[in-house]
């Protein structure tokens, strides 16, 4: 039989990367890109981050949404950290030094007591399976956590076994607080999609666990150090820049797909910056922001690049002690939250995401008079 393609369908086209598509209504983020603006459930996210603790910014969140959010949540964060830890025999066992492999084997590891919410749950086992995950991949014992502590402590003192600075404590904490939502971004959409079907928050997080590892998403803040080490080795920031620019190549850190203004995440991590210890790599970086800028204006007058999260992110969390191969893992240590909160936001809906597609394969001959036809269901069609 003789197969035809056809055009598609102009009168409904498709969106790549879904842009411009709304597909939720949600009371969490809303992200304004032409402005600069981040709100988190009704607040400038510059009146929150620097401000209140994790579990504060947690509990901001939360209160939008049937998630509990009362004042009990820190003892509640607390004690499901100590049930997390029955997850760390199947991490030792898998014997491997990827912590995003590492962490998300504790996930699917963990058994939520009948007690605790799932998504408290979820939210509390980050700090200890990210820590546990890496100190696993360097060949060393994890250490348990102490329900005394906030998350971010405790986190940090899981992770090399020392009481840490509160300078230190307050850095993570802004850095959490700051990335706890943002929008529908890749691993926020697909946790909802699989929210969608009634699946629970652990796999929700899973999932999204799963988006977020990927070098678009959360695996973006590592390339930031790359590019700084090498200018410092080159000695040169402006040549550097300049060289890469003229070879078509992306400056790590700068530019971001909603803003059009400057991403104001990074104005609340570079104030948290400026208030760790000064170093040489924090010097270099105010160097290379500096430079970068005049460079992408220079270039690029009628496109707006900024500085956007990932510089900032990569310096602060270098700047408290972090492994680069910590950064993504950190990431959803904080975005968990706003995980969980997209996914009850989806399942109080109780609506399954099933968008449509346009089919722009070959057809069989006089089966089709309309050309390409959007896919989706109708009526009484399959939800599969």
């Amino acid at each position: 039989m003789t197969h035809h393609s056809h055009a598609l369908n102009t009168e409904t086209p498709a969106s790549p990367g879904l842009d411009g598509i709304i597909v939720a209504t949600t009371r969490l983020s809303e992200v304004r890109g032409k402005e600069g603006h981040l709100i988190l459930a009704g607040r400038a996210i510059e009146d929150l981050a620097g401000f209140v603790s994790f579990e504060e910014g947690v509990r901001h969140l939360w209160k939008e949404t049937a998630l509990p959010a009362g004042p009990t949540l820190f003892r509640d964060l607390a004690a499901a950290r100590q049930a997390a830890w029955t997850a760390i025999p199947a991490m030792a066992a898998l014997r491997s030094r990827s912590p995003i492999l590492l962490l998300q084997t504790g996930l699917a590891g963990i058994q939520v007591p009948d007690v605790l919410h799932p998504a408290i749950a979820m939210t509390a086992a980050f700090p200890v399976l990210v820590a546990a995950a890496a100190r696993l991949a360097e060949g060393q014992q994890p250490i348990p956590p102490d329900p005394g502590l906030g998350s971010a402590h405790d986190f940090l003192r899981m992770l090399d076994g020392t009481t840490p600075p509160m300078w230190k404590v307050e850095a993570l904490n802004r850095y959490l607080v700051t990335i706890i939502d943002h929008g529908l971004n890749a691993s926020t959409f697909a946790a909802r999609v699989i929210a969608s079907t009634q699946a629970g928050f652990q796999d929700a997080v899973i999932g999204g666990l799963a988006a977020l590892k990927g070098p678009l998403h959360g695996g973006a803040p590592g390339p930031v150090l790359d590019m700084l080490d090498a200018i410092g080795t080159s000695g040169h920031p402006k040549q550097w820049i300049e060289a890469e620019l003229a070879a078509g190549h992306r400056l790590m850190g700068f530019g971001h797909r909603i803003y059009r203004a400057r991403d104001p995440r990074a104005d609340v991590l570079k104030e948290g910056v400026r208030r760790l210890p000064k170093t040489e790599r924090l010097a270099l970086a105010e160097v290379v922001e500096t430079a970068a800028l005049a460079a992408l204006r220079n270039r690029k007058p009628d496109r707006p690049l900024e500085t956007n999260v990932e510089f900032y992110t990569a310096i602060l969390l270098d700047g408290i002690g972090l492994e680069r191969t910590l950064f993504t893992p950190v990431f959803a240590m904080g975005r968990v939250a706003g995980w969980c909160a997209h996914a009850a936001e989806q399942q109080a809906e109780g609506k399954l995401i099933r968008p449509k597609s346009l089919y722009a394969g070959p057809s069989p001959c006089g089966n089709d008079r309309n050309g390409t036809r959007a896919s989706g269901m109708t009526g009484n069609e399959s939800i599969s």
